[in-house]
């Protein structure tokens, strides 16, 4: 990074990082390739250990072998297959759902399963070599691969009635609320004072260099907030991201904007976690982005579905009522002295509120029933919402009124049409935003 104050653009490093941003482990990759390591090892020190048991019965070892073999080949076989039908599970997802929906994908029951059935073969194979010398061998042995080769199998249970549910659209719908609500409640702490927790510590003013990327397009899935804010301390100096997490990053595209005297640039491209897909980590917008998708995938033409767009929209109300009282402000990081360091842009109420409703309120148009359950969530999140919230709701639901008095007049009951009282009167030649 250039001590120059100039205002000029610095690349990035090109390199992508892949650390976790939050807690610093190992990618998700890293640790998939190492567990299978792991249990690899202890299967074949497991293996090597086992035939040295003399305690209890003994059998003959040329049958031990021969069960030994068949449980290794057999269990190994078996995954084979399972894990060859669960790419049709994967596919199924993507094409009924989103495309960007990989949370079956990333269950850790999913590469677990496959590291210890990689650990049961090397087990099985690893015994029969080391017992086919042996005339005898303890009963231990095959009881051992016959109690691993079982664990396997009920893995492979529990993984197969995962992908079962990954295919049925509540259990899809469940795991985004669920991730949504862990996310939610991590980051938004307080709860919403219209003015209440404005920052009275004002932003470092001066000069600027504006740090470009220059790396290949990239998903930025996260920011850690915790090694900047040590680096920015060290340098004395203020990090400004003009991007946030689920953004992607193009050629020539400013990341960020640090005062004179900042780190390097290998430094600041350490603190990013980039990929080819968004996370929910840090990435709060993700979970709305997910049930529109899927809302507006079941409104399309092609599948002409709106029950499921209108169990989508339950989960957005969901969401939206849970952040309508909450602090969305957080996008400001100090160092302990109290000193302004990071700040990175975050979604406002406006954002939120637009990502899971603009789209929808045109595509729910054609169908009475899905245009009257975006009525029902407009109408009751402008009740919930805190009255400076307020107004980017009720624009919305002038519109989807109106149109529904056009559009659906034998369905659309009068006894149903009132707004808000705040939402203000609607005329016939009055307009609605959407």
């Amino acid at each position: 990074m250039p001590r120059s104050a100039d205002g000029t653009a610095v690349p990035l490093a090109r390199e992508r990082r892949r650390r976790s941003p939050l807690l610093q482990r190992p990618t998700g990759t890293a640790r998939r390739d190492l567990s299978q390591l792991l249990c690899a090892a202890a299967g074949l020190g497991l293996g090597l250990l086992t035939p040295l048991v003399t305690a209890g019965p003994q059998v003959a070892a040329g049958r031990v072998v021969s069960v030994l073999i068949t449980l290794g080949f057999g269990v190994i076989s078996l995954v084979s297959i399972i894990y060859s039908v669960l790419f049709l599970v994967v596919q199924f997802s993507a094409s009924t759902f989103t495309p960007r929906l990989s949370l079956f994908r990333d269950e850790p029951i999913v590469w677990r399963a496959f590291a210890f059935t990689v650990g049961v073969f090397v087990f099985c194979v690893t015994s029969g070599l080391a017992v086919g010398s042996r005339k005898n061998v303890s009963v231990f042995v095959p009881c051992a691969a016959m109690l691993l080769s079982l664990i396997a199998l009920g893995l492979m249970r529990t993984l197969q009635m995962k992908a079962f549910d990954s295919i049925q659209l509540g259990h899809s719908l469940t795991a985004i609320a669920a991730r949504a609500h862990r996310l939610y409640d991590t980051l938004y702490v307080r709860s919403y004072a219209p003015g209440g927790f404005a920052d009275p510590r004002p932003s470092p003013t001066g000069p600027s260099t504006a740090v470009r990327w220059t790396g290949p397009p990239t998903v930025l899935r996260g920011i850690d907030v915790s090694t900047l804010l040590g680096i920015a301390h060290a340098h004395d100096c203020s990090v400004a991201f003009r991007i946030a997490p689920g953004a992607t990053l193009t050629g020539g595209m400013v990341v960020a904007d640090v005062t004179a005297g900042g780190p390097g640039e290998a430094a600041l491209a350490g603190a990013l976690s980039t990929g080819v897909e968004r996370a929910f980590a840090q990435d709060p917008e993700l979970p709305f982005r997910l049930l529109a998708d899927i809302a507006l995938r079941a409104l399309s033409p092609a599948v002409n579905d709106p029950a499921t767009a209108v169990e989508a929209m339950d989960r957005l109300e969901d969401l939206l009522i849970r952040l309508a009282d909450r602090d969305l402000e957080i996008g400001r990081f100090h160092d302990p002295a109290g000193r302004f360091r990071v700040s990175v842009p975050v979604p406002g109420w406006d954002r939120y509120v637009r990502t899971a409703v603009d789209d929808l309120v045109f595509a729910a148009a054609g169908t009475p029933m899905a245009l009257r359950r975006m009525r029902d969530l407009l109408r009751r999140l402008a009740e919930c919402a805190p009255e400076p919230r307020r107004a980017v709701v009720n624009d919305r639901l002038r519109w989807v009124e109106r149109t529904g008095n056009e559009s659906y007049a034998l369905v659309w009951a009068d006894g149903d049409t009132d707004t808000p009282a705040d939402a203000g009167a609607e005329t016939e030649t009055g307009t609605g935003t959407a």
